[in-house]
């Protein structure tokens, strides 16, 4: 009996020991390409554009959504003394490697340009503001 006794809490010890198993396990996944790309692009966003009291984007505020359950975080830029508005730029991400895309009426206007060209070095993993 002493014997059934110890190897049952070897058992029970070994079971608290081991990591996740299976897709139905608690744990949180690790983040994925897209998510750490957008987490990356979104402190580089608020720093340079925001952060810095860029006059170019005093108009705009930042929200974001990178606990995205669809697979594509994103930001977005909407405007600052209406939050609640259309987004005016859509930056997103997915996949692995990550693909980001930004779209949305600000990037047809001057400040178009610029914002693509800054995305474009965020995501390639610089932090460097313009």
């Amino acid at each position: 009996m002493l014997g059934l006794s110890v190897l049952g809490l070897s058992l029970l010890a070994a079971g608290c020991q081991a990591g996740p198993s299976g897709p139905g396990s608690m744990s949180a996944p690790g983040k994925s390409a897209a998510l750490k790309t957008m987490e990356h692009i979104a402190l580089a966003v608020q720093s340079c554009w925001f952060a810095s009291r860029d006059p170019a984007f005093k108009p705009y505020r930042m929200a974001d959504e990178l606990n995205s359950f669809s697979g594509r975080p994103r930001i977005l830029l909407v405007p600052a003394r209406n939050p609640e508005a259309r987004p005016l730029l859509v930056v997103q991400a997915e996949g692995d490697p990550a693909k980001v895309d930004a779209f949305g009426p600000l990037m047809g206007d001057k400040l178009g340009n610029r914002a693509a060209a800054d995305l474009r070095r965020w995501t390639a993993g610089s932090k460097a503001c313009a």
